[in-house]
């Protein structure tokens, strides 16, 4: 960690280790400020959310007074994340694939209709007010479903297309999105929790067989079998990458590495099941990625800049805010309905307000938050990431580039 003077500018420079420990004190400070400010624990807003907006803010006022600022190392971000989609994969055995199948087809075709939806949106409102549709289509699916990478890639596409603010725009998007995903999705999941008086059905032979996956070796895990854990999650995130970057090279286009990591977690955890070459704890695996994941938002939304925010300008921010009000009506007066009106379906449209407007990982946290208040809902769990992860985009990428050719001259 050092520090900088550069006209007048206190630039802190913070190492790997300390950005850690930074993003880990902030995660303390939000479940601290959450026990005390009982309306955020009320209205499920995830701690690592309120940990990362303290120190958001206190960035900003830096950059608004011009008097400091901050550089951080976050080369542990992406690591955390990989880890985390790991997990889930080793929690998605075929038995329970095969239990939650209907459902995850639904909210997958609910998730690639959103996303048609989004962009349907932006193309409409850039139509009446006057807004270039390069535009408001990153203020749409491309930022909302895609996150800030999407935004980037797209962005820098449509900047050399002569759209030159293109790239401000999208990142101006993206992180608006990210934002509305944190903070919408959590009430949004209580108010139908409350309104329907709804609760999780700990009876119910799908949560069951998740629980009880070591019925019969109820005695304490040895170090062994810990490391034994661990060292699959950390195998799997490995061969992960390398299938990711072979699958890359065969599509000649970029593929994510936490989805290569998940679907071999997926292969590893059901070879297991046959051939029983470790003992796989749930529970164990299921506390890692608990902390990858609350450590992965903490890294992501403290290094946030609300500056950033000034891309929205016109017409853009009318486009994002109208998205963040479709996704929200969507969940509740339509989605809720179609995965059935119970706590399962409560707790998957906090999910999709998580990855329709920001990212997986803020659906997971969304899910978590309401899950700690009221209960577990396994089939969330286990759906939502597996869909915002890599599903939807069979729908969302295809549509997209439909769009984009479609309604950008420069292309058709």
């Amino acid at each position: 960690m050092s520090f900088e003077l550069i006209d007048g500018l206190s630039m802190i420079n913070v190492n790997s280790t300390v950005t850690l420990a930074f993003a880990a004190i902030l995660l303390l400070l939000g479940y601290y400020t959450k026990d005390k400010v009982k309306l955020l624990d009320k209205y499920c807003i995830p701690a690592p959310v309120i940990g990362g907006f303290i120190f958001m803010f206190v960035t900003w006022v830096g950059h608004l007074t011009g008097s400091f600022a901050f550089t951080f190392d976050n080369m542990f971000q992406n690591t955390f994340m990989l880890a985390f989609f790991t997990t889930v994969g080793l929690g998605a055995s075929y038995k329970l694939l095969v239990k939650g199948g209907k459902l995850l087809i639904v909210y997958w075709l609910i998730a690639g209709v959103v996303s048609i939806f989004q962009n349907t949106l932006g193309v409409t409102l850039a139509k009446i007010i006057g807004l270039e549709t390069p535009y408001a289509l990153l203020a749409s699916a491309i930022s909302m479903i895609g996150g800030h990478g999407a935004a980037l890639s797209y962005g820098t596409t449509f900047g050399e297309m002569g759209y030159e603010v293109a790239p401000l725009v999208g990142a101006a998007a993206a992180t608006f999105g990210l934002i509305s995903a944190v903070l919408v999705g959590g009430p949004l999941g209580r108010r139908l929790i409350e309104k329907h008086n709804l609760k999780p059905d700990e009876d119910a032979a799908f949560d069951t067989s998740v629980t009880d996956i070591n019925v019969g070796l109820a005695e304490k895990l040895s170090s062994l079998d810990v490391i034994k854990n661990v060292s699959v999650i950390l195998i799997s995130m490995a061969l992960g990458t390398i299938v990711s970057g072979w699958i890359s090279n065969i599509i000649n286009m970029g593929f994510p590495s936490y989805v290569g990591a998940m679907f071999v977690a997926v292969i590893l955890r059901n070879l297991n099941e046959k051939l029983h070459f470790y003992r796989f704890d749930f529970a164990l695996v299921d506390e890692i990625g608990n902390v990858m994941l609350t450590l992965y938002l903490s890294l992501a939304l403290m290094t946030l800049k609300l500056w950033e925010l000034s891309g929205l300008i016109g017409g853009v921010f009318i486009v994002v805010m109208a998205q963040v009000l479709l996704v929200s009506l969507l969940a509740y007066f339509v989605v809720f309905r179609i995965l059935g009106k119970n706590y399962d379906a409560a707790v998957m449209c906090a999910g999709l307000c998580g990855h329709g407007l920001g990212a997986t990982p803020s659906a997971i946290v969304n899910m978590t938050a309401v899950n700690e208040k009221y209960g577990m809902s396994r089939k969330a769990m286990m759906i939502v990431p597996i869909v915002g992860a890599f599903l939807v985009d069979v729908i969302y990428q295809p549509q997209t580039i439909w769009f984009i050719k479609t309604f950008i001259q420069s292309l058709n």
